[in-house]
């Protein structure tokens, strides 16, 4: 259902209407396929989003739909002001709700997509929510809330929404919260590993790499463009599929699924000029490797996978310390890890953190909202409880 609104600046004095000053807001939800032929409005508002977010991009989110969507049906929930595309949030209606049966709209995520920021243009980010949340009261259907999965809790966007949910007394109810690993600084790569390791981890690092040189020629490769990649992405797959991560069947190549998204993506990143590939070679063969996502002002570092018959040697950190010239780029403030919570390496080597949460919204009219608010209650105090 499409829904069109105006927002009108009025003189407090005169009671005037400038014509200039209304702005016109559409909202809609259309399936996803639609979006195929947008990808340059997509890609435009990509690059004037007030939060970057890769995973919600088209070159990301396109492959993610065409190859892990079968089982549910998405659809995109597409924003517009004075005909521009301003925004856009894939959404599913579930009747499930981590293993409850509780009816939700919720943002689309799948496992190897690690923040559901929605798209939207700078200076649209309160015109979006008071659009979507209108949409959302319309359209609830069964739906007892509206759901939000990897929000970072330190950005525009939530401010936003904390902002307009608190002029409408709408309840948002932080229901997960976790922290993880970021790489935010001013130091120099060289300063920021002296800061960042204790004497005895960095003399035992020096140390590792010294040997693991001894075993070969060992070089560190920075690689951005198509030039190569594919040869790269075939490395990069069966060295994870020759870890434990194989073993679990956890591997991008364990599923034809997933396989294809990296392929996919990583291809599209490539061409806009948003992929950064690492990879620690010894004799020309890599035994670490790290894929990045560029998105200025922050990047994502997206997978890695390095080779277990040399695990004495350390060669993910070692990639991690060359990972470090990140904060050299002009371009790129922070790196988001995409790393769990308390990670046993990533963690002691990135100092700063993200918060993160999920987040549950009051739709609907009184009686929904009623009930959501015992719901959110249950749900805080369960998460409190599990915090502590």
């Amino acid at each position: 259902m499409a829904v069109i609104a105006e927002q009108i600046d009025i003189d407090a004095g005169t009671g005037f209407v400038p014509v200039a000053a209304a702005t016109r807001r559409h909202i809609e939800c259309q399936p996803w396929q639609d979006l195929e032929t947008e990808v340059a409005a997509w890609d435009a508002l990509a690059g004037r989003a007030s939060e970057p977010n890769p995973f919600f991009e088209s070159w990301y989110l396109l492959p993610s739909l065409r190859h892990l969507s079968r089982d549910c049906d998405v659809t995109i929930l597409r924003y517009e002001e004075d005909g521009q595309l301003a925004g856009l949030m894939p959404i599913i209606r579930s009747n499930r709700y981590y293993g409850r049966r509780l009816s939700n709209i919720s943002a689309w995520l799948h496992d190897n997509a690690f923040c559901g920021t929605p798209l939207v243009a700078r200076g649209s980010e309160t015109g979006f929510w008071q659009e979507l949340l209108g949409w959302a009261d319309r359209e609830a259907g069964a739906a007892l809330f509206l759901h939000l999965r990897a929000m970072p809790l330190d950005g525009t966007l939530h401010a936003a929404l904390e902002s307009v949910a608190a002029r409408e007394a709408r309840r948002v109810a932080l229901v997960h919260h976790e922290v993880r690993a970021l790489l935010e600084s001013d130091l120099q790569p060289d300063a920021y590993f002296e800061t960042s390791l204790s004497t005895k981890k960095r003399k035992e690092l020096r140390r590792q790499t010294r040997r693991l040189a001894e075993e070969g020629d060992l070089q560190v490769v920075r690689e951005q463009g198509e030039q190569g990649l594919q040869e790269w992405l075939d490395a990069f797959l069966e060295l994870e599929r020759a870890g434990w991560k194989g073993e679990s069947g956890s591997a991008l190549a364990s599923h034809g699924e997933t396989e294809r998204l990296f392929r996919e993506a990583l291809s599209g990143a490539a061409s806009r000029g948003r992929l950064e590939r690492l990879a620690v070679r010894l004799d020309g063969r890599a035994i670490a490797m790290l894929a990045n996502f560029l998105s200025p002002p922050g990047a994502f570092s997206y997978k890695t996978a390095f080779d277990e018959t040399y695990a004495r040697f350390s060669p993910g950190v070692l990639l991690q310390r060359e990972n470090l010239a990140m904060l050299e780029r002009p371009d790129i403030a922070w790196t988001d890890s995409c790393a769990s919570q308390d990670h046993p390496m990533i963690d002691h080597f990135w100092r700063e953190r993200r918060a993160i949460g999920r987040l549950s919204i009051a739709i609907g009219g009184p009686v929904r909202r009623g009930a959501f608010q015992i719901l959110a209650q249950v749900e805080q105090a369960r998460s409190h409880k599990k915090r502590d």
